[in-house]
């Protein structure tokens, strides 16, 4: 394959670089279940961590190797360092994939070869040859990234790349590592990488770029016209700092208009065929899942997947979308994947209607599974009478894709009201089984259970962030909660959905005080068997 390709590769790093969000970690199992869901969204290129991190990296990367990366599924990749131990680490977790690339890298900027580096140019282009070799003696698909290319110095950027090429990198990734760089700029920096690696048609060029000035996605299209054939990015544009350049933007922007970038492409303008191998009716659900399971949420007017993106309250603007879409919508919102809240099930629906009904979705179930969101499906349609899509995908979220099932919620119970002190009663079920009880009086009912849990749990801990959204209309939808909370440096994530949001609320905080419970037990073994080998 070479940068003549007239198709856009997407490459997807929601599971490492959107991962590496402040309190967006996900466990490996959670991992799993966002690589099948890219899978058939249709990414060409799945990197699945950093197998070198950490025991778990390497575990999620294996995992999504062996189950995601069949033959006919997308190339599951691992990033490493330009150091051996991260390049054999990721070679080993990549064993199961029937596709699979090494992603190595290093820093080619001046600044960051004085201060983080402390190494020579020459030093440099040494190192990114020989790992680049070495990467290639475990696999043919290799991916070399001059890490903050966007402030290193052209002609040594060509030096680097023409190596790396040399040494059996079949793509070189240009990143604006702090997001920095403007449209035009990182255009000309694809053009001039085009028109001075005398081997750069031996290789795919690749962009990937930080939203530090919310450029990051006009960067990328602007790198397209000139030659960029693979886009880094990530649902929902998640990501350190500001974040990545957004997927749904990217294959939306290149869908919508494909008419104006069907030239750069080599083809007809008035070609309709898409510019990627993306299925756009995935892109909601996908957006949904991502941000359920990391607790990121999506601002709502977010371009493609935000709650506004397809609402209209201006007069003038419902009138005309009354009369024509076409005048005030450039996309149908149904492209990906928004449809009606249509109603399809209810509480005499039966095991297997709601078992269809899921596959259609797009969920496939394990028998546990299945059974453990059939039941939490009764319940909730006793106490709603119509059970839409979108309630249905909020039942199967959020019972199936729960943290460790450390600490259970048993009962909650609030009093509360305009001239009573909110108090809060609370039934946890231990690890060890124990149902433990307690109660405590708080600024308002959520307040007051949250204190609750926290006198059974015992773990020290800070909230910092806590929300509830609607997932349908009525008075008797379910409503989502999301909460954050920090212990020391690290941030926790929980997500829970109920037509009682006391009850959602108090789950969602339980989710997460299992995840932040998890990694302490998981921190004392470590330290445990770095204390015996000492």
């Amino acid at each position: 394959m070479t940068n003549k390709t007239d198709r856009i590769i997407i490459f997807d790093t929601t599971l490492r670089d959107g991962e590496q969000c402040p309190g967006a970690t996900l466990n490996i199992d959670e991992k799993l279940v966002i690589a099948k869901q890219l899978a058939r969204l249709g990414v060409d290129i799945i990197e699945a961590g950093f197998a070198y991190a950490s025991p778990g990296d390497f575990e999620a990367v294996s995992k999504i190797a062996k189950i995601v990366g069949t033959e006919n599924g997308p190339v599951i990749c691992s990033l490493a360092r330009a150091i051996k131990a991260d390049i054999e680490a990721a070679a080993e977790a990549l064993k199961p994939a029937v596709n699979a690339r090494i992603h190595t890298f290093i820093s080619t900027s001046d600044i960051h070869l004085e201060y983080q580096l402390r190494k020579s140019r020459a030093e440099v282009l040494a190192i990114a040859q020989e790992m680049v070799a070495y990467a290639k003696s475990f696999m043919t698909d290799v991916e070399f990234s001059p890490m903050d290319a966007a402030r290193t110095d052209p002609e040594f950027l060509y030096q680097v790349l023409e190596g790396a090429i040399a040494a059996g990198a079949t793509t070189v990734n240009i990143p604006d590592t702090v997001g920095y760089t403007t449209p035009s700029e990182f255009g000309a920096i694809i053009k001039g990488i085009i028109e001075n690696v005398p081997n750069i048609d031996q290789a795919i060029i690749s962009v990937h770029g930080h939203n530090d000035l919310g450029l990051a996605v006009a960067n990328f299209l602007e790198a397209v016209k000139n030659g960029a054939r693979q886009l880094e990015c990530t649902i929902n544009g998640i990501g350190e700092r500001a974040g990545n350049a957004s997927l749904e933007e990217l294959v939306m922007a290149l869908h919508v208009r494909r008419q104006y970038f069907n030239p750069y492409l080599g083809r007809p303008v008035d070609s309709q065929e898409s510019l990627t191998n993306i299925d756009t009716r995935q892109i909601y659900k996908t957006s949904r899942l991502v941000s359920n399971l990391t607790g990121m949420l999506v601002q709502a007017n977010k371009a493609i997947v935000g709650a506004n993106a397809f609402a209209h309250e201006s007069g003038i603007h419902q009138d005309g979308v009354l009369k024509n879409r076409l005048t005030y919508e450039i996309m149908d919102a149904k492209l990906i994947g928004l449809t009606d809240n249509q109603i399809v099930l209810g509480k005499h629906s039966g095991r297997n209607a709601f078992r269809t009904r899921l596959k259609e979705l797009g969920f496939e179930l394990s028998d546990t599974e299945l059974n453990k969101a059939f039941v939490r499906f009764k319940d909730v349609a006793d106490k709603k009478k119509e059970i839409s899509d979108w309630d249905l995908e909020a039942i199967v979220n959020d019972e199936i894709q729960q943290a460790p099932d450390l600490f259970r919620v048993e009962l909650v119970q609030v009093s509360c009201g305009s001239n009573a002190r909110p108090t809060a009663t609370v039934t946890l079920r231990t690890p060890n089984g124990e149902e433990l009880t307690d109660a405590a009086i708080g600024t308002g009912p959520v307040d007051a259970v949250y204190k609750a849990i926290n006198r059974v749990v015992n773990v020290p801990n800070e909230l910092i962030e806590f929300s509830v959204q609607s997932v349908t209309g009525g008075i008797d939808a379910l409503g989502e909660v999301t909460i954050r909370l920090r212990y020391e440096s690290r941030v926790f994530s929980g997500h829970a959905a109920n037509t009682d949001i006391i009850v959602a609320s108090a789950q969602a905080y339980v989710n997460a005080l299992n995840r932040l419970y998890s990694a302490l037990q998981s921190q004392e073994k470590q330290e445990e068997v770095s204390a015996q080998k000492v």
